[in-house]
């Protein structure tokens, strides 16, 4: 740098280095879809209607070999850093973060994420939607902030940090710091419209700002996770569509795949689990129940690809569709996680209540509205793979084979093709930085970073002749193990633990020990249909040997049957919520996290100064869907807990005395009999018996507990948000002490139904 002179006028400015990307780089849109499976995109055989990504389809490049890990947390790290999910410690959900190399929920500063990079080389970055890659006991208003959107090179963020959230009322970060939803849904608040609105508003922006300066944006969509929430006027058009069943809509999807070359001719539909009941052996009851949950899905699909069609040609009008590289993915197969008979309300698994026939046709009037956490069962996930094996969390093909779409007229002039070549979602990341002409960095910070397992799709997209761009790819997802190497794959039949229905119905092993590998030949067997094992046992012997390699190479050791060992290396928050914990009002909702978990006995007071006329809540965690709230209506003290929509309610027998005074609610155990009281100063006034468990880990989309008020849903129709006390409230004390843990199997459940 030349020294300065006496004045401006002698002296020679330097100006500071500002990284400009090439000035024909691209923008980068990645949008990414939640459990939806390879067959269920218009595109892709189905007969739901997706007209905005079937257009990304016909003016692109459709790949029908793209493979995911089969779960949600480990693709998005696999996206974001080009590096098997395993070796950048996301080998399960960021839910429950372990002391092993593999999966401790963390990516490594030797991965340095997309954004980061893209941001260092001059893009401006945006996320919108789902996050799901901080690890649990990071996601209060404490932080540490590192893991959050932000932290990873993001410069804008709007969404949600979890699994799932309620797409009417859901559970909101800008940047971060929790926000409510700017919307009610009595006024027609959804999640999808919030997040298309935000996408289009901030790319207007950062053009506005800075014109011609390529941007990132990360679009993780709640849609097509449960809860399948939609308008009615959405799932209208499909009523009646899907009258005919699971095994005959898979049949004409898989007819469409063949006829359109999204499947190769001389393919194999595979056969129907044996636990997957035909059709034609239900009642119509039972029908009439599948029918409808498939329909609202299908309507909820169809709302979805609107959002997304509103964001595409938002781009368009502002002249930047053409030099947009658009990637679409789903991260996973389709979710069974509804099981044998799906269910009006998800938070009943962690209840540890059953679904029956009777109680979702209760419930069919409101599946997918503002009561219902709802999702549809396994026979239609199943047929949503068309025409592959299994579905989401398992590595046959229905579970990690799902669609991908490119789309970028500028640089890749192809218009609706397929490409067959072996593909993972590892490579998205190098093909980004290949397109925007940015090398991978060797050293981020200091750090050297590790090597990318990923490789650049380049010269796929431009040649369907093209290679390969790798022949060996291993698969690991809770005991399940796959591997592709030289066009064969091996399979295990291990069954995990997690989803009742899947504990108590599947076929397969339930222990390492007896783990049976089948082989398939993938060159001439498309969907996994015809076992080869017998044939070619050194092939097989080979092919594990393979996987051994691979899975030492990558972290993944070690595994256990179902995880439940593994949490003796759970790891817990730093700054865990005391299991008497006070809270005081006048600052944001207090996250689920900070909140003590609810073992029976329990006790929750509130300090209060009672007015005349006093109404009002005092406090409350989630909704009518899952939660818990302390109020007072009619001039009564009310508590009431629901379990999965079970609601639990006693109200006191007298009125409030005026004055200052603790209001409570105190839980305990007599025998088999567990019995819920309110009281005043500690005299009881209202109590209700009831047999069962308490859900210890409460799945409602992290709603945080709120103080003196609630907002969203309800948790009781004894009242409407946001309800105010009318008084004054001094503190909250939660008194889990005494308490039981939550066992293992409970959190592995919750994190399942919340992925």
């Amino acid at each position: 740098m030349p020294d300065p002179g006496m004045t401006v006028a002698e002296s020679v400015p330097s100006m500071p280095a500002v990284p400009r990307p090439d000035r024909e780089a691209p923008n980068v849109v990645v949008i990414v879809l939640d459990d939806t499976g390879f067959a269920q995109l218009g595109c892709f055989g189905s007969d739901i209607a997706t007209p905005a990504i079937d257009a990304l389809a016909g003016g692109g490049i459709r790949f029908n070999r793209f493979h995911v890990t089969s779960l949600c947390s480990p693709t998005r790290a696999c996206l974001l850093t080009g590096r098997n999910h395993h070796a950048v410690g996301m080998g399960f959900l960021a839910d429950l973060p372990m002391a092993f190399p593999g999966y401790s929920g963390r990516l490594p500063r030797s991965a340095a994420p997309l954004p980061r990079v893209l941001r260092d080389a001059g893009y401006n970055t945006i996320h919108v939607g789902k996050w799901h890659l901080v690890p649990r006991g990071e996601r209060s208003a404490a932080g540490p902030f590192e893991r959050w959107p932000l932290g990873y090179g993001f410069e804008r963020s709007y969404g949600f940090l979890q699994g799932d959230t309620n797409q009417w009322t859901p559970n909101l970060v800008r940047d971060n710091h929790y926000v409510e939803p700017p919307a009610r849904p009595e006024d027609g608040y959804h999640l999808s419209e919030d997040l298309a609105d935000t996408a289009i508003r901030y790319v207007i922006d950062q053009q506005q700002a800075a014109p011609g300066k390529p941007f990132f944006m990360y679009i993780g969509l709640g849609a097509m996770h449960a809860p399948h929430h939609v308008a009615p006027s959405w799932v209208e058009p499909y009523e009646g569509r899907f009258d005919e069943g699971w095994d005959a809509w898979r049949a004409d999807v898989f007819a469409r795949q063949v006829a359109g070359g999204i499947v190769p001719e001389g393919s194999v539909l595979t056969e129907r689990p044996a636990w997957v009941a035909a059709w034609d052996t239900l009642s119509a009851d039972e029908r009439r129940m599948h029918t409808r949950a498939m329909e609202v899905f299908a309507g909820f699909l169809t709302h979805t690809d609107a959002q997304i069609g509103r964001v595409v040609d938002a781009l368009e009008t502002l002249g930047l569709l053409d030099n947009t590289l658009v990637l679409l993915i789903s991260d996973n197969g389709a979710s069974a996680e509804g099981g044998e008979l799906g269910t009006a309300n998800e938070h009943r698994f962690t209840a540890q209540l059953g679904d029956t026939v009777e109680s979702n046709l209760a419930a069919l009037d409101g599946w997918g509205g503002f009561r219902s956490y709802n999702h549809y069962s396994w026979g239609w996930a199943w047929a949503g793979n068309t025409p592959l094996r299994l579905w989401k969390r398992y590595t046959w093909l229905g579970g990690t084979r799902t669609p991908l779409i490119v789309h970028w007229p500028q640089g890749v002039p192809v218009r609706g093709e397929i490409r067959g070549q072996l593909t993972h979602v590892i490579d998205l990341m190098p093909t980004v930085l290949d397109l925007c002409g940015i090398p991978v960095p060797d050293e981020v910070d200091g750090v050297p970073q590790q090597p990318m397992d990923g490789a650049s799709l380049r010269a796929v997209l431009s040649s369907g002749d093209a290679p390969d761009p790798r022949t060996t790819q291993y698969f690991e997802m809770v005991g399940s193990r796959s591997i592709i190497h030289d066009g064969w794959k091996a399979t295990t039949d291990h069954v995990s633990m997690g989803v009742l229905d899947e504990e108590r119905l599947m076929l397969g092993s339930r222990d390492f020990a007896t783990d049976s590998w089948s082989l398939f030949d993938l060159r001439r067997d498309f969907s996994e249909a015809d076992d080869v094992a017998a044939d070619h046992p050194e092939t097989l012997r080979r092919l594990q040997e393979r996987w051994l390699v691979e899975a030492g190479r990558n972290q993944v050791f070690p595994m256990d049957d179902g995880l439940l060992n593994r949490f003796v290396a759970l790891i817990g928050p730093a700054w865990p919520p005391a299991q008497r914990s006070v809270f005081r009002p006048g600052g944001s909702p207090i996250h689920d996290e900070s909140v003590p978990m609810l073992g029976v006995p329990f006790e929750i007071t509130a300090l209060v100064e009672v007015p005349a006329g006093a109404e009002g809540v005092l406090c409350a965690l989630g909704d009518w869907n899952g939660g818990y709230a302390l109020y007072v209506t009619g001039g009564r003290l009310g508590f009431t807990f629901s379990r999965g929509g079970d609601l639990l309610r006693c109200l006191g027998s007298i009125g409030l005395p005026e004055g200052r005074h603790r209001l409570g609610a105190r839980c305990t155990r007599d025998g088999d009999t567990t019995l819920l009281w309110v009281h005043h100063d500690g005299v009881p006034v209202g109590s209700v018996a009831f047999n069962g468990v308490l859900p210890l880990a409460l799945q409602h989309g992290g709603a945080g507990l709120r103080l003196g008020y609630d907002a969203g849903f309800p948790v009781s129709d004894d009242y409407c948000p946001p309800a105010p006390w009318t008084g004054v409230l001094h503190e909250v004390v939660i008194d889990a002490t005494g308490g039981p843990d939550p066992a293992p199997i409970d959190l592995v459940r919750a994190a399942f139904h919340a992925d």
